[in-house]
């Protein structure tokens, strides 16, 4: 049997301003752990904004590039999002972190006005369109009710009521869920979970992206 194909798409390296690197890592185990392919895809675009993860506070006149920082986590080996297209894929999975609302979205500085990137958008349509199972994980979710609002999609970002009603107001359906455990809407092929919208713990968070992973790999 061929190895079934994830793209997973990272918004940088950094949880304030890029991809939550955790999050992302154990997406990329539970994928190999499952025999899948992973294939790791970013914008090759500018990032919003550069934060010291020491202090916190965003660097002034710093700039770096989504894709290049992303290719630290995947060890150099990153696509261009705008090359990317959904027929090359079994499935995708977006790992979370600041940069999922920043360099994918502005829904961190637009909430549920938010505009996602083109490409972001364009991929994401065309894996619903032929019926292929996404992941969405930590703040990540917010992809998802933007660009499927219309279908009504099943989703949870934990249980913050501010965030949960951005997604209801984008279209989606929010569903409380506990760190360890995902939301699945069988219809459309979407699996969610909390991860660091909730935390505490690495093995907390590892086990509900373990149950996403596996998840979609089913539903693929």
């Amino acid at each position: 049997m061929a190895r079934k194909r994830v793209g997973v798409v990272l918004s940088g390296c950094g949880y304030l301003d890029g991809a939550e690197i955790q999050e992302a890592t154990l997406t990329l185990l539970a994928l190999d752990r499952r025999g899948a392919e992973a294939f790791a895809l970013a914008p090759d675009d500018p990032q919003l904004d550069v934060v010291d993860h020491l202090t916190r506070q965003a660097v002034a006149g710093a700039a770096r590039n989504v894709r290049a920082e992303a290719a630290r986590i995947a060890r150099g080996a990153v696509a261009d999002l705008a090359t990317a297209k959904g027929a090359a894929f079994d499935a995708l999975v977006f790992p979370g972190g600041f940069g999922a609302a920043k360099n994918l979205c502005s829904f961190a500085a637009d909430g549920a006005r938010m505009k996602v990137n083109s490409h972001v958008e364009r991929l994401i349509r065309e894996m619903h369109a032929a019926t292929k199972p996404m992941g969405f994980i930590c703040i990540a979710p917010v992809l998802a009710a933007k660009v499927l609002g219309e279908w009504r999609p099943t989703l949870t970002i934990g249980d913050d009521a501010e965030t949960a009603a951005a997604l209801e107001a984008m279209g989606a359906r929010h569903q409380a869920r506990k760190v360890d455990e995902i939301a699945i809407d069988p219809g459309l092929k979407l699996v969610s979970t909390p991860a660091y919208m909730l935390g505490p713990s690495i093995a907390k968070v590892a086990a509900g992206i373990e149950k996403l992973v596996f998840a979609v790999l089913d539903l693929a």
